[in-house]
């Protein structure tokens, strides 16, 4: 088991460590002098200065704490609003074009209208952030709840549960492997939703460290941020992947195609 998870770090690794390995050849046997490329060495010493003098550590909490927040309030909202639609055949016909409308639009293009509303600061991104992870949970939540074995549905009927009891003690326990992927999903698009703010208009979190490395052409702190971004998201999913599988590979209506 051991030697198989070596043998499988190794493959994924493979190819990154070596893409990077001839990039600093590359950079190193030029002599490359650029605003814009540095070699992977100096990215590095650019990501340790940045520990050290603490601009990531400030960075990475301003982008996880409009993440988190976004997440939960959009997710929330979706989730409750994904089990009413899922259960009722009125629901779903009243918010279909409403949902249809809205579903489409770019998260980002409600910056402007996020600006004006709250101004700069953690309310207009949370705010952003919120919209975009809300369909994500609305549409699998939604999915999910009419995945259930309807004879489930039957016992609670027979049973004489509230709408809200049997969606507690019965949908959400049978729909839960699906909804856990609804989360990687959304905490996936928080995180590039978030930093795109940053980016566009938030002068605050990683995106604006990204932003401020590029106009004072600091070409090896912005590609330590841009790495450090994708090792993040790497890592929240890569988790959530883990928790999932510990949570329901035991169970036999867990979908392994789910966890892909």
């Amino acid at each position: 088991m051991i030697r198989a998870r070596a043998l499988g770090l190794f493959r994924a690794l493979a190819v990154p460590v070596t893409v990077l390995v001839l990039y600093e050849l590359w950079f190193r046997l030029t002599g490359q002098d650029s605003d814009t490329l540095a070699p992977p060495s100096a990215a590095f010493s650019a990501f340790l200065e940045a520990v050290r003098d603490g601009t990531l550590a400030t960075a990475t909490g301003q982008t996880f704490a409009s993440l988190l927040s976004g997440l939960a309030i959009g997710g929330g909202l979706g989730l409750a609003s994904g089990l009413v639609i899922g259960f009722s055949r009125r629901a779903d016909d009243a918010s279909f074009l409403a949902i249809e409308m809205l579903r489409p639009i770019p998260s980002v293009a409600l910056l402007p209208l996020a600006l004006m509303i709250f101004g700069f600061g953690y309310r207009m991104e949370i705010f952003v952030v919120a919209f975009a992870t809300f369909w994500p949970f609305l549409i699998l939540t939604q999915s999910a709840v009419r995945q259930v074995e309807p004879r489930l549905i039957e016992v609670s009927r027979i049973l004489g549960l509230k709408p809200l009891s049997a969606a507690r003690d019965i949908v959400l326990p049978a729909a839960a492997p699906r909804l856990m992927t609804a989360l990687r999903l959304g905490t996936g698009i928080a995180l590039v939703v978030a930093v795109t703010c940053e980016i566009a208009s938030n002068p605050q979190g990683l995106g604006h460290a990204l932003m401020l490395s590029q106009e004072t052409l600091r070409p090896a702190r912005m590609w330590a941020f841009l790495f450090w971004i994708g090792a993040i998201g790497l890592t929240l999913n890569l988790s959530l992947l883990r928790l999932e599988r510990w949570l329901f590979a035991h169970r036999g209506d867990y979908d392994a195609s789910v966890a892909t």
